[in-house]
């Protein structure tokens, strides 16, 4: 069958993101159906651990902070 001489072969470029645009939201959407959600006691679970890590780390570098601002003061102090 012979193609049409008028036709560019081309793509409208409106046309061309709007299909984009549905075929991600399409490809989206068939993705989050997929997924196995997290139940909400392994969800409270796992936040509480996030905390709890957070704040031990929080307070190592806490201790290391001080401990550093006390080892400069020594230092500071014999200069003088």
């Amino acid at each position: 069958m012979a193609r049409n001489a008028s036709a560019s072969g081309k793509v409208n470029t409106t046309t061309a993101r709007k299909a984009f645009s549905f075929r991600v939201v399409g490809e989206t959407i068939s993705e989050l159906k997929r997924v196995t959600w997290p139940t909400r006691e392994e969800t409270i679970r796992l936040t509480v651990m996030v905390v709890a890590v957070a704040v031990v780390v929080g307070a190592f570098l806490g201790l290391v902070d001080i401990a550093f601002s006390r080892v400069m003061d020594v230092f500071l102090s014999l200069g003088t």
